[in-house]
């Protein structure tokens, strides 16, 4: 009865009434046929309480190569990644090395608990074995909040190919094989950097090939954002700049990422300035508890229009 009772609760909140809509895991089925047929609950928000989950939100949907130390309280020594060879769940390296992938190629309700059994397998895996599919394990509680440091920062580096997917001992005579998945991989991989800057964080500039853009991943609930937003949007001020242009926002597990349009021609370094300006435009709004005006009201429906759910 209880499991029971915790579907029907995620219904309600994710799926509404209707079974066959969408399933709100990304999966692309009909939520009957997805998370609805089972006992797996699904957590819209699977990070939260994290202090680094805007940088792991951004590493599952966005970011093509990127790794960071995993912050584990039993000091166990393991790196999360953006994705590994073959979308695998987790690798261990002949030399005892643990990776994290978190594009993967399945994967549960709750990608919190995904990680946090990868990495729980990886303390009994072989040297040189690999997980391609994170096991589920019935009425497990284990989450990513269970077993890192709830209130480090990742500190994240972003690559420009994965060649970071070869051991040290590796890189210099990889396989004929392992070369040609490395040249498949670093062939699509679009060019990608952290805009640095004071107060900003979890900003991230691409190059897509036809445009450049900013995906700044926040961590405010949505209606407190999307009202900030619109205060900006009314006061003229939502732009970052000569060059930028806002054109809407994404819902990626239970975070909103806005998104902007750039000039390609300006380098991601050259964002910097403009973006901490923005920050703290939008620092003020989010402090603003007034009422909005009836402008700023009509500014929040308008953005309303401008967002989609990914996760």
């Amino acid at each position: 009865m209880a499991k029971k009772t915790r579907r029907a609760a995620a219904a309600d909140a994710t799926a509404g009434e209707n079974p066959r809509r969408p399933c709100p895991c990304g999966s692309g089925k009909r939520y009957k046929a997805c998370h609805g047929a089972g006992d797996d609950v699904i957590v819209t928000r699977p990070f939260a309480g994290l202090a680094a989950e805007c940088e792991l939100v951004a590493m599952r949907e966005f970011l093509p190569s990127a790794t960071a130390p995993l912050p584990t309280r039993d000091g166990q020594q393991a790196t999360v990644a953006t994705v590994l060879p073959g979308a695998s769940a987790a690798l261990v390296r002949p030399n005892g090395e643990v990776l994290l992938g978190m594009q993967v190629q399945t994967r549960s309700g709750d990608l919190s608990a995904d990680i946090a059994r990868a990495l729980r397998w990886t303390r009994d895996a072989e040297p040189g074995s690999a997980l391609p599919v994170v096991p589920t394990t019935a009425g497990d509680p284990v989450r990513l909040q269970d077993v890192i440091e709830v209130d480090a920062p990742l500190d994240l580096t972003i690559h420009t190919d994965f060649s970071w997917w070869l051991a040290p001992e590796d890189a210099a005579s990889p396989t004929a094989e392992v070369a040609a998945t490395l040249e498949r991989a670093n062939a699509v991989i679009m060019p990608t950097e952290a805009v640095v800057a004071d107060g900003v964080r979890a900003a991230f500039w691409v190059d897509t090939g036809s445009k450049a853009h900013i995906r700044w991943v926040r961590p405010e609930p949505e209606e407190r954002l999307v009202a900030a937003l619109a205060r900006l949007q009314a006061a003229g001020g939502l732009d970052l700049g000569e060059g930028s242009r806002y054109v809407g926002s994404f819902r990626a597990h239970g975070l909103v990422v806005p998104v902007w349009d750039l000039d390609r021609e300006q380098h991601a370094k050259e964002w910097a300035a403009p973006a901490a300006a923005f920050a703290k435009r939008l620092d003020e709004a989010l402090a603003d508890e007034a009422p909005l005006t009836d402008i700023e009201r009509r500014a929040r429906g308008a953005l309303a229009g401008k967002q989609v759910t990914l996760r």
